[in-house]
């Protein structure tokens, strides 16, 4: 299957069919509509909303598929082995227990953080009279070659970005509850969007 939005509700803890404990990441994956089919993508939406949170153009596009409002639309890859129309729903059991996919979201924001947290640099000497404990220190390497070059670590921005995860594993699915268990963890705050879709460097072994 190629992918499905969700929203991720947390990590927990499950056992196999050996009694032996996996740390697993719970995510609420759809049902997705699919809106529009194009040649090597779907255009889906996600999770319910009244239609005063949506514009006009995009109502129209809900009711040309016959679909209620929706917060997020998305384009995920597309399986080119099954068809679809508009109006189709993706739901969880589009994936199955031993699975890889590569998981999606944006990750936490930190703000501004300094090069030690950021790029978990040593910093200098923590003793009594230092003035340069979580300091950048050198950065121009003197007369030779005298510049930063560009791309150099430095103090910024941390965080709040689109982060995947790849070869995540699917533990479990229960798709009446719209759960699906992928082992590890995923990015984003609880209640973020993901995006899984199958993994494109792990394939599933065959039984």
């Amino acid at each position: 299957m190629g992918g499905i939005l969700g929203r991720k509700i947390g990590m927990t803890q499950i056992f196999n069919a050996d009694g032996v404990r996996i740390t697993v990441t719970a995510v609420e994956a759809g049902p997705c509509p699919v809106l529009c089919v194009k040649d090597k993508s779907l255009q889906v939406a996600f999770e319910k909303c009244k239609e005063s949170k949506s514009n006009k153009p995009l109502l129209g596009v809900f009711k040309k598929a016959g679909i209620e409002a929706h917060r997020y639309i998305r384009e995920i890859p597309r399986d080119a082995g099954i068809e679809f129309k508009a109006g189709d729903r993706i739901k969880a059991d589009c994936f199955k227990e031993g699975d890889f996919v590569d998981v999606t979201g944006v990750s936490i924001g930190k703000g501004f953080q300094g090069g030690m947290k950021r790029w978990h640099w040593k910093g200098g000497p923590m003793t009594r009279g230092s003035t340069s404990r979580r300091r950048v220190g050198s950065i121009g390497s003197s007369t030779t070659p005298g510049r930063v070059f560009k791309g150099h670590h430095l103090p910024g921005h941390m965080g709040n970005e689109r982060v995947t995860v790849q070869n995540l594993k699917v533990a479990a699915i229960d798709a009446e509850s719209n759960l699906i268990l992928v082992t590890g963890a995923v990015p984003g705050p609880k209640n973020g969007l993901v995006l899984i879709r199958s993994a494109k460097k792990k394939k599933a072994k065959k039984s």
